[in-house]
C-alpha cells in the first residue's frame, strides 16, 4: 500500500475521532453548537472525503490495471487536504466568535481543500484514461466445465 493511501486512511480515522468528540461536546454543552459548521466539515471533508481519497487511490489503479498517474502528486494532495481542512475547522471556530482572522483562514483552507479535490479528479481521470499493455486488454477465455 502506498504511503499516501495509508496516510489518507489514517487521517480519515483521526478526523472521525475529532468530529465525533466535538459532536459529543456539543451535546453535553448546547452552547457549543456554534461550532456545528466545523463539526460538519470535520466529518464530511475529514472522515468521508479522506476515506474516499484513500480508497480511490488504492483501488482505481488496480481496477484499471494501470499505475496511478503521478503518485508523488497524490502525496502533495494529502498535505493540501489536511492543512486545508485544519484551517477550515479553526477558521469556522474563529468566525463563530466574530474574529477577523477567520476570513483569510477560511479562504486559504477552502482553496487548499478545493485544490486537493481537483488534484484527486485529475489523477484518477488520467489513471482511468491510461493505455494498458495489449495483454492486459485481452479478455480471458472461459474454460468449459467438461459437462
Amino acid at each position: 500500500m502506498d504511503w499516501f493511501v495509508r496516510a489518507f486512511l489514517k487521517s480519515s480515522l483521526a478526523w472521525l475521532a475529532l468530529g465525533v468528540t466535538l459532536g459529543v461536546a456539543m451535546a453535553v454543552h448546547p452552547m457549543w453548537t456554534l461550532y456545528r459548521v466545523a463539526h460538519m466539515h470535520m466529518l464530511l471533508l475529514g472522515f468521508v472525503t479522506m476515506m474516499i481519497y484513500g480508497v480511490g487511490y488504492h483501488v482505481v489503479p488496480r481496477f484499471t490495471g494501470s499505475p496511478l498517474h503521478r503518485p508523488r502528486m497524490a502525496g502533495w494532495h494529502w498535505w493540501m487536504a489536511n492543512i486545508g481542512l485544519a484551517l477550515l475547522a479553526i477558521g469556522f471556530g474563529l468566525r463563530a466568535h466574530g474574529l477577523d482572522a477567520a476570513t483569510p483562514m477560511l479562504a486559504v483552507g477552502g482553496t487548499l481543500s478545493a485544490l486537493g479535490a481537483y488534484v484527486f479528479v485529475y489523477l484518477l481521470w488520467r489513471t482511468l484514461d491510461a493505455k494498458r499493455p495489449a495483454a492486459a486488454n485481452a479478455v480471458p477465455l472461459r474454460r468449459s466445465s467438461g459437462a
